[in-house]
């Protein structure tokens, strides 16, 4: 069955005031409803004016994408009701959008780069903020908040040649990646991005998510519904073309709502605004490096592998790390960093710009010259991120070494402890004299950990054969 994934990702631009009105975005530390006006509460008589430092951000983006920005662009009300819509119409852009096509590149399922285009970019304002008090079917009610409405948005619009939760997730790393660059927008502030998915079956029915607010969120709730589809179908069920939610907390999507169709918005000229003609601006946009022209530069400036240059650059905060760390020692400091360093701030969910820069160049230095052991080096490194999470100083890597006694021995000093591994472990020397290569790895780890990590394993493995031919 042929998966087809088509997304609509917003983006809340990092202006100081919102699209239309000098109202703050910088509502969030603030009580609700705080950061409003007539403008953004859609009160009779107000008139929007369109904030030009939006716009540029738009175009500035248009332009990363390879977009095509036309000469003539408008804005459009989109009529609907809901709570958090004060008004009752959004402004946004219908038949003539900021920008059309464009394409962001991948790494797609056969391990090749994979091209994705896009339909189009348009801009649009946020609307309010529902606030779901209470739970169950006892005291349950809904705040609205009003500090959103008005936030300046582009929605990037892909065409629908996704073919996989992965390749999904891959392409709004990358995304996520370029808006970063850019610096256009905060991807530290709740809800600065949201997804919107449209999946299919090929020859079946298409669906919507809505409002998806994680990658990680995104992957799963495609997963989710790719495997639920595919269940129906395989039951003889009718797919119907709705609107589903996510709900991150139970991992499944439910229904909401069938799902409308454009006629159904009654879409019309914005009459407050006039028409944008604002194609020539884009000449006049300059645009930093970007995540590729990074990538390719470590590649031939540092020598690093092309897997690595990707990890290293597909987030800016890690990259700018690198380039401070990297010294005379990439061939070190790229797999630490972009294997060993960027799991252990995985699994701790810390951002890399806590890692104390001084301590972590002394550690690669150290484990570069042979005075302690990978195995060493990566204790000495946990313990190093678990005090800065603890709030203490981080403790210098030389100190560590000296007060734990992590310094790399000389293999031979190990002999009779690799002899007493051996004895203990008949089965595991029996696998390696029939040639099964994981034996080996499994003698020379229970050795490594009798040792605390201060033996080297390529020594070991020597003391092993030596032994073993006795």
């Amino acid at each position: 069955m042929t998966v087809i994934i088509g997304l609509e990702i917003h983006c809340q631009l990092n202006t100081a005031t919102k699209l239309f009105c000098g109202c703050s975005t910088d509502y969030r530390d603030d009580g609700p409803n705080t950061h409003v006006c007539p403008v953004c509460l859609g009160l009779p008589g107000s008139l929007p004016v369109t904030n030009r430092q939006a716009v540029i951000y738009a175009l500035k983006v248009a332009k990363a994408l390879h977009c095509e920005v036309p000469e003539v662009s408008e804005f459009a009300r989109k009529n609907y009701f809901y709570p958090d819509l004060a008004k009752a119409y959004q402004i946004t852009q219908y038949d003539k959008p900021l920008a059309l096509g464009g394409y962001v590149d991948i790494e797609g399922e056969d391990g090749r780069e994979k091209r994705v285009e896009l339909t189009r970019i348009h801009m649009e304002e946020d609307p309010g903020r529902l606030v779901h008090m209470g739970s169950g079917d006892r005291g349950r009610y809904t705040l609205v908040d009003y500090n959103r409405s008005g936030i300046p948005l582009i929605e990037i619009v892909t065409e629908p040649q996704l073919s996989s939760p992965k390749e999904a997730r891959r392409f709004l790393n990358k995304l996520r990646a370029t808006l970063e660059y850019l610096g256009i927008y905060d991807s530290e502030r709740e809800g600065s991005l949201r997804v919107d998915a449209n999946i299919s079956i090929k020859g079946y029915e298409r669906v919507e998510v809505k409002n998806i607010t994680s990658y990680k969120g995104v992957e799963k709730a495609l997963t989710f519904e790719i495997t639920r589809q595919k269940g129906m179908i395989r039951r003889n069920a009718q797919i119907v073309r709705e609107t589903r939610h996510y709900q991150e907390a139970r991992g499944v999507t439910t229904s909401a709502r069938s799902k409308e169709l454009e006629h159904d918005y009654r879409y019309f000229p914005e009459p407050d605004l006039a028409l944008m003609r604002v194609s020539s601006w884009v000449d006049e946009i300059a645009l930093p490096e970007l995540p590729d022209a990074r990538r390719d530069r470590f590649m031939k400036q540092y020598g690093v592998s092309l897997n690595h240059a990707r990890t290293l650059t597909g987030d800016l905060g890690l990259a700018e790390f690198f380039e401070e760390i990297v010294g005379d020692s990439p061939e070190i400091a790229a797999p630490w960093t972009a294997d060993i360093l960027l799991g252990e701030l995985n699994y701790r969910d810390m951002p890399v710009s806590k890692v104390p820069v001084q301590e972590y160049r002394e550690l690669l230095d150290e484990a570069g010259s042979g005075r302690i052991t990978d195995t060493s080096a990566v204790e000495i490194l946990r313990l190093i991120l678990n005090q800065v999470m603890e709030g203490s100083d981080p403790e210098k890597p030389g100190a560590i070494i000296s007060r734990l006694g992590l310094a790399k021995e000389s293999g031979e000093s190990f002999r009779e402890i690799v002899a007493t591994v051996l004895a203990d472990n008949d089965a595991a020397v029996s696998d390696h004299r029939a040639g099964k290569n994981g034996a080996i790895n499994f003698l020379v780890g229970q050795v490594m950990k009798a040792t605390r990590g201060k033996a080297d394993p390529k020594e070991i493995r020597e003391i092993i054969d030596d032994l073993l031919k006795e």
